[in-house]
């Protein structure tokens, strides 16, 4: 009876010094391609908060984040320096209509549409028509703004006497 040769099998590491060398280098320039690459610009470095003071609806939008970098959104007569969420708030937001308005009816009612902010020569919306729904996603919202912004004052009526 004759012995049938062993057939030998040669296994090749996967990982062999020259295939991670050329791996590191392909995602190095996935890296470098795409890094930074969503769409909507940053802040190169940290904006001073503006001191706490009081606003009307026709001051609050001149911070929007356009021509000043400072953004600034109004709730229930509090009024939130929300900057650092500029991704957000800013001119290319989801949420850019906030930016410099009293946004209190549009976070309760859930709407990004320009309808929802009442018009800054006019009375401070006394939200008096919300129903209890809207009126406990408001809270929702206030408590969200307290918690990750700075309070940066009160909206007070165009024409009011402000307090610094």
């Amino acid at each position: 009876m004759s012995a049938k040769p062993e057939a030998v099998v040669e296994v090749k590491p996967l990982f062999t010094f020259t295939n991670v060398i050329l791996i590191a280098v392909l995602l190095y320039f996935l890296y470098a391609r795409f890094k930074g690459k969503s769409g909507l610009p940053s802040l190169q470095k940290p904006i001073e908060p503006l001191p706490r003071q009081d606003y009307t609806p026709q001051e609050l939008t001149r911070y929007n984040g356009v021509g000043d970098p400072h953004i600034l959104i109004a709730i229930k007569g509090k009024v939130y320096d929300v900057t650092t969420g500029y991704m957000f708030y800013g001119p290319k937001g989801p949420y850019k209509n906030f930016g410099g308005h009293d946004a209190s009816r549009a976070l309760a009612c859930g709407s990004f549409e320009p309808e929802m902010f009442v018009s800054i020569d006019g009375p401070i919306d006394k939200l008096e028509d919300l129903d209890d729904e809207q009126k406990q996603s408001l809270e929702d919202w206030v408590s969200h703004f307290d918690m990750k912004y700075i309070d940066a004052g009160r909206l007070l009526e165009n024409g009011s006497k402000k307090s610094d």
